[in-house]
């Protein structure tokens, strides 16, 4: 994992003085994204999409965009056009993959530099109520522990993994280098930020999603506590209901009388607005916690 030239420069003098020039043009928390190589999961639609494009424009040096969706290296290519330069690279390949993990880490990171940014933000969803009672047999029907698990390792398992392969890859090369606890003069080495939701708080007929995002909590609350010593900080997002495929398969009669009267906006959250967030978090080092991007929604009783 470890990569012993991380101790010195390892760019051409070019890139060196590209660098150099975007540290004095940058201001304000944009410092810490522009130039820098991240990881995005669930990167083809929705949220991650949408976090691909706005790190793109505020100047990431390079992205590894990770998918399970066959349209993955289309959208890298379509960010790329956006962008007007390579920084979008596709990965195709199941997130819960220990072995496909390691892959994208090695393979970004050897054509670039050591991943600083991560945001898993890759998730499904299995909605049913938790107890059913069959209405000919008169039993009941349990969720499936299957489908279950299935949700967990996709929604919290993989997410935690992924974060936490940044962070053990930043450890060691600061290892290689002599360096042991962070000190603020060295800047910042680090940044996540999963994508937990307001279905945290709990949400009839999501027990295994609303499971997934209240665990995100506590992980990441973990992170923010272990992760600094190695100068990488930890937050967690809690978007609203975003207009994303994932929202949109629940159907237009269920967004209309369960989604929309609860909000404050009357509509569903735009995907940018959530990237904007997600980049704000990133940048700015004051910022750690979690942060509500609900759009004033509070399930009804």
């Amino acid at each position: 994992m470890s990569d012993p030239n991380r101790c010195m420069p390892r760019d051409t003098s070019s890139e060196l003085r590209y660098y150099a020039a975007l540290q004095q043009t940058q201001l304000g928390g944009h410092v810490e994204v522009a130039g820098k190589v991240a990881v995005i999961t669930g990167a083809a639609s929705g949220i991650g999409r949408a976090v691909a494009a706005e790190l793109a424009r505020r100047k990431v040096r390079a992205m590894a965009l990770v998918d399970v969706g066959e349209n993955i290296d289309e959208v890298a290519a379509e960010v790329n056009t956006e962008a007007g330069r390579s920084v979008a690279y596709a990965y195709r390949g199941d997130t819960t993959d220990e072995a496909f993990r390691a892959s994208v880490f090695d393979s970004i990171s050897s054509q670039f530099d050591t991943v600083t940014m991560c945001v898993p933000a890759a998730g499904i969803t299995r909605d049913d109520l938790a107890v059913r009672i069959d209405k000919i047999t008169g039993k009941a029907r349990i969720y499936p522990v299957d489908r279950f698990k299935q949700v967990i390792d996709v929604n919290l398992v993989a997410p935690v993994y992924w974060a936490l392969e940044m962070i053990g890859r930043i450890a060691e090369n600061r290892a290689a280098c002599g360096l042991k606890r962070w000190e603020p003069s060295e800047g910042m080495q680090g940044a996540i930020v999963f994508i937990g939701s307001v279905s945290s708080q709990g949400n009839r007929g999501q027990i295994a999603y609303a499971s997934t995002k209240a665990g995100l909590e506590g992980a990441a609350a973990t992170i923010m506590k272990e992760a600094i010593f190695h100068g990488v900080r930890c937050g967690l997002i809690h978007p609203g209901f975003t207009d994303t495929p994932m929202v949109r398969a629940m159907g237009d009669e269920y967004i209309n009388k369960h989604i929309l009267p609860f909000t404050q906006l009357s509509r569903l959250i735009r995907p940018d607005e959530i990237a904007d967030a997600i980049c704000f978090m990133l940048a700015n080092s004051a910022v750690s916690g979690e942060l509500w991007a609900d759009a004033g929604w509070h399930a009804p009783a």
